[in-house]
């Protein structure tokens, strides 16, 4: 290896470890932060912290790179330019693109790492990461309840509550809950202005007391017919303080943390798997949506809707003439049959379009899942041919200019791959645009970069802009002057 292409690697690769480091503890902050609450002052010894924050860095590490790469490229180039070394070599008859090309090969290096990455450890990491906070969690089940929303994670019981509060957040505020638990079929609410949870670690019980609240249970079993329920006695009360237990002894398990109850998620496999896994699910959406499709023809009597000729080409009825066949009353009959089985019909799409829809997403994440962590392997690439141009025009070394843009330009970068990830989740793109959107954008806009930095011209040339106009008034002053 040459001494040139040493020093431009030292260069590069100084301001590569330092941004890197910087990143992902930046990153993997950000996400402690976000599970910090579920995790502190829970009796969860030290190394486990530490074995939970070891998986979350290896899963940050695929979308740290990228941001290192691009730093770390604008830093080292624009040093080079801002030191005058970029002038020394092109005087020396050494061009740009010989210069940065031990970087390329670094570059395509990084990316099969990443690549490598994704595809083996970062499933690994999310696995044991998504399993390991679970597990956390379960260690106080009262802190996995959510305000807001009806909590179905506890046996037998769904629950909701506007607030969780107390130097615990086991205090509650406004809570409904509806027992299931009951073996008899009846049907249990409680309701109470506030609530407490009692739960301690290795308990199978979590304890419930509720303050100013009602009762109500209506004594009836599920079986019965409409008219026995009627007759069915029911208790009700109001009350200041009731108290009553949930066995979380299925939830809690034996309180190993290292158990994995989870290991099918779609973040969890690798791109083999993934591939083996979409066709499948597709399969089974096929199947689902022509079913569906079976069904609403089999109540609408659809088939009939048609009279086919010897050539078996339809031809449409005409709805009129044929009901002017029938007396008032029969033509009454038939419109109302049809209103009943068109009625059917759409109860039959509303029953069925949550169910098609959750389907259609869940096979939308796993395409998604597969293409995007081919998209983000060569992100480090990509951005590489934004990061190194930008950095030899700016001439800018250090970390005051270069962080400002290599922001900048991820911010726009991981907007673009959000965006067209959620576009493709819900089914509004292809899987394959949203995952490549942000690379569409990006790859223009670097080779634009690149063909400035090569003719060494600035970023944008104002004069291009500048001298038209100066034109155009020296030539309107003249004719004044005339």
């Amino acid at each position: 290896m040459k001494i040139l292409d040493k020093y431009i690697l030292k260069t590069f690769l100084g301001p590569f470890l330092a941004t890197f480091l910087i990143v992902l503890f930046v990153l993997v902050m950000q996400l402690l932060w976000q599970t910090f609450e579920n995790i502190a002052g829970k009796g969860i010894s030290f190394s486990f912290i530490l074995k939970f924050l070891y998986y979350t860095s290896l899963s940050i590490v695929p979308q740290a790179m990228p941001i290192a790469v691009l730093l770390s490229s604008i830093m080292a180039l624009g040093s080079l330019g801002e030191n005058y070394e970029f002038a020394a070599a092109k005087s020396s008859g050494i061009s740009l693109q010989r210069l940065v090309r031990p970087l390329i090969f670094l570059t395509l290096l990084l990316s099969g790492i990443n690549f490598l990455f994704l595809n083996n450890i970062f499933p690994y990491a999310i696995l044991k990461q998504q399993n390991l906070y679970y597990n956390i969690k379960k260690k106080k089940p009262a802190l996995a309840l959510i305000p807001g929303s009806f909590n179905s994670d506890l046996p037998g019981y769904q629950i909701k509550f506007d607030e969780k509060y107390g130097e615990e957040k086991n205090l509650l505020k406004n809570v409904l809950i509806y027992d299931l638990s009951s073996s008899k079929g009846n049907q249990k609410i409680i309701t109470a202005k506030r609530g407490k949870i009692i739960s301690e670690e290795g308990s199978r019980y979590m304890t419930f007391i509720l303050y100013d609240g009602y009762y109500y249970e209506d004594h009836t079993k599920t079986t019965r017919s409409y008219s026995k329920k009627k007759n069915m006695p029911a208790s009700q009360a109001t009350f200041k303080e009731y108290e009553f237990n949930i066995d979380i002894s299925d939830l809690v398990g034996d309180g190993a943390l290292d158990e994995e109850r989870f290991k099918n998620s779609y973040k969890m496999l690798k791109l083999e798997q993934l591939n083996d896994t979409i066709p499948i699910l597709k399969t089974s959406y096929n199947d689902m949506i022509a079913a569906r499709a079976g069904s609403i023809s089999s109540i609408t009597d659809s088939e009939k809707l048609h009279v086919y000729h010897d050539s078996l080409q339809p031809v449409d009825i005409d709805t009129t003439s044929i009901l002017a066949n029938f007396e008032l009353q029969d033509k009454i009959g038939i419109l109302n049959g049809a209103k009943t089985k068109m009625n059917s019909a759409l109860t039959s799409v509303k029953n069925n379009v949550t169910s098609i829809k959750w389907k259609r997403k869940t096979l939308n994440f796993f395409d998604s899942e597969y293409y995007g962590r081919i998209a983000l392997s060569f992100s480090c690439l990509i951005l590489f041919f934004i990061g190194a141009p930008l950095g030899s025009i700016i001439r800018k070394g250090g970390f005051g200019l270069p962080m400002i843009l290599a922001i900048a330009i991820y911010v726009t970068y991981f907007f673009g791959n959000t965006m067209g990830k959620n576009l493709a989740e819900e089914s509004s793109i292809s899987a394959v645009l949203g995952s490549w959107i942000s690379a569409m954008v990006m790859i223009p806009f670097g080779i634009f970069l690149t063909r400035r930095a090569t003719k060494d011209k600035g970023l944008f040339n104002i004069d291009a802009i500048i001298t038209p106009i100066k034109n155009l008034f020296i030539k309107f002053k003249s004719k004044n002057d005339q």
